[in-house]
């Protein structure tokens, strides 16, 4: 028995003996945290979706504060949060215009062939490896939602006629969709622009024609059309400028296929003085 208290008593003895080192070393080896940090993630909208590059929130607020990370590097926060994170660290932030994210390709069951049917793992990434898709475009949208699973605020969903469509009021621009997506078609687009060409295929006209209905061909009118210069045209695929496009919708309307999108609701009456 008495050996027995003995052991109790070391072991006891030794357990405060390696607390109190171990309390000596966490305050005299302590790495104080920059208050800083705190203070950018207090202001953080808390989504830990790592859009802006870096493990969640907190690592986001401290490769900040190290200079590592912009201050409006939070694209779900947008222009609000990257004022007051500009605010804690003393810089000045020039306002962004917001981005959201839209599915290039409108070759939904209706207007685009298949040339195979396909029956294996529900997802855009498995079924891209397999002759590079079931549809007869090689870049169309696959509608597997692959994009969906990877968009962590439900702002992405596959329509009935299996083409994934965009809220533009639940995006925030955090771009986890567009890396989802093996076919490369969703792009963040200013949240000004009313126009976009909705097709990535570079085929020929010809080609295309057989494979979609809503495609580009490659015609040029809409180059022609656009007075602002705000139309490149490059391998078979016209592309909007957004940073010359006025809105004024001319392309849209000479589109021949209707591959160019314009929402005609909010057309605004542009001359060319404005470009």
């Amino acid at each position: 028995m008495e050996k027995v208290l003995l052991s109790l008593l070391s072991l006891g003895g030794m357990g405060l003996l390696f607390g109190a080192v171990l309390a000596f070393a966490s305050k005299r080896f302590a790495v104080e945290k920059d208050p800083r940090v705190e203070a950018i993630h207090e202001v953080l909208p808390g989504a830990n979706c790592g859009a802006c590059g870096y493990p969640g929130c907190d690592g986001f607020a401290q490769a900040v504060v190290a200079g590592r990370a912009p201050v409006d590097g939070c694209t779900v926060g947008g222009a609000t949060v990257a004022m007051k994170v500009g605010a804690i660290m003393g810089v000045d932030v020039e306002e962004r215009e917001r981005a959201i994210a839209r599915v290039l390709c409108r070759g939904n069951c209706h207007n685009a062939v298949n040339k195979y049917e396909y029956k294996g793992i529900q997802d855009c990434v498995a079924a891209s490896m397999l002759a590079g898709g079931y549809k007869g475009c090689s870049y169309g949208c696959l509608g597997l939602g692959t994009c969906v699973r990877a968009c962590p605020f439900d702002a992405i969903h596959i329509a009935d006629d299996g083409i994934a469509v965009v809220d533009p009021d639940k995006c925030t621009g955090c771009g986890k969709c567009v890396e989802a997506c093996p076919k490369k078609l969703i792009e963040l687009i200013p949240q000004s622009s009313l126009v976009q060409v909705l097709c990535i295929s570079r085929d020929p006209g010809k080609q295309v024609r057989q494979n979609c209905k809503v495609g580009c061909i490659g015609c040029r009118l809409c180059v022609k059309a656009c007075q602002f210069d705000a139309i490149d045209f490059v391998d078979n695929l016209a592309r909007i400028r957004y940073d010359k496009c006025v809105n004024c919708m001319a392309c849209a309307e000479k589109c021949p296929t209707g591959a160019i999108y314009a929402d005609f609701s909010k057309r605004k009456v542009a001359s060319v003085s404005e470009g």
